[in-house]
């Protein structure tokens, strides 16, 4: 079963449109992003939206093998090719034939591999390890990286004329920090995934409040990190007990939590740097100029908390209906309300779209 391709920022709006487009030209794609970001996801979709889907998709890390070993996986090899080789084995360049050859972490191939790689693909054509004979292959091959394959060639480390053999049809996918909007539709993709494979561990969907704490950390390890939070989440059955344990130790994590009883006394959580001044958040309520008896009367918790909510439910509404250019059927999908409920919700917020 392939895993959707899952978001509904501009960046993933147009790798699925990309997808489409290209998924039946089997032009070679080189998928590019930081670890974590779903480069896999994208090739298999790729692969499921094209004619080649009843064929095998293959994949090999080139990062995981030493190059002598990666050569016998990709080419195939006679028997007594090698020491241990007491019998003939087919390559993935073999078993892909007809179908999608996934090259992960294509830019740590070895130099002396890559050389043959572009003759493969110039031709179609190789030679198991220990075979004078040439097979003729027909595969579609996706690459992907998270190294700078430009960079890599300047220190001439990766072959210029192979990275214009693969690079034909480029997909680059943006770290999840520079698409928050589709965190909370990762969020609820992976909880209903998990409970079906976790029935007895269910952990407890995060409320406005822990969304936007989500939504705001930086995600180093992009969506393989928020899938294992939630995998998480749904054993400890705690979001605090997640905040803790989220990595802090990467200088441009902004969101870091810490915790606030070191300093007052208090069993609460909050971010450093982030809505941290409890004063702040109290004056967006409260008018805090009163005088102490009309403060204290202003202060209802039940009160701030409808006020907090509603807030927040505006500014996500808004987002999402900016997102999708106002419209309201997909927004109402989106945040998984009915129309009609959207419709009670914008008025009462007074979100309307802008004049044209």
């Amino acid at each position: 079963m392939t895993t959707p391709l899952i978001g509904v920022s501009k960046s993933i709006l147009k790798i699925k449109e990309l997808i489409n487009h290209v998924a039946n030209t089997c032009l070679n794609v080189l998928i590019t992003g930081e670890t974590g970001v779903g480069k896999e996801v994208v090739a298999q979709n790729l692969y499921s939206e094209s004619s080649r889907s009843s064929k095998s998709f293959v994949k090999i890390n080139c990062a995981a093998l030493p190059e002598t070993l990666l050569e016998s996986e990709l080419y195939g090899y006679e028997k007594g090719a090698f020491t241990g080789a007491h019998k003939k084995r087919p390559g993935k360049f073999q078993t892909a034939d007809k179908g999608v050859l996934f090259l992960d972490e294509i830019g740590d191939m070895p130099m002396a591999l890559q050389s043959k790689m572009l003759h493969v693909l110039q031709s179609g054509e190789f030679s198991p390890l220990g075979s004078d004979q040439e097979f003729k292959t027909d595969v579609w091959v996706i690459a992907a990286t998270n190294h700078n394959l430009e960079e890599s060639m300047r220190k001439k480390i990766f072959r210029e004329d192979l990275f214009y053999r693969l690079n034909i049809i480029k997909i680059e996918i943006p770290p999840l920090r520079e698409r928050k909007e589709d965190i909370p539709s990762l969020i609820e993709y992976y909880f209903r995934l998990y409970q079906s494979e976790y029935p007895d561990n269910l952990g407890t969907r995060p409320d406005s409040d822990i969304l936007a704490e989500l939504c705001n950390y930086p995600w180093p390890g992009n969506v393989r990190q928020l899938q294992n939070c939630i995998k998480k989440q749904m054993i400890l059955k705690s979001w605090e007990k997640i905040f803790e344990e989220l990595p802090k130790e990467h200088p441009e994590i902004v969101s870091q939590f810490t915790d606030d009883s070191q300093q007052n006394g208090s069993s609460h959580y909050t971010k450093s740097g982030f809505q941290s001044d409890r004063t702040r958040i109290i004056s967006e309520f409260v008018d805090l100029s009163t005088s102490s008896d009309k403060l204290f009367e202003d202060i209802s918790l039940k009160k701030i908390k409808k006020l907090a909510s509603d807030k927040v439910e505006k500014e996500v509404i808004t987002f999402v209906l900016e997102k999708v250019g106002w419209n309201r059927s997909r927004a109402s999908k989106i945040l998984k309300i009915s129309y009609k409920t959207l419709l009670y919700k914008m008025n009462e917020f007074k979100v309307h779209p802008p004049v044209k």
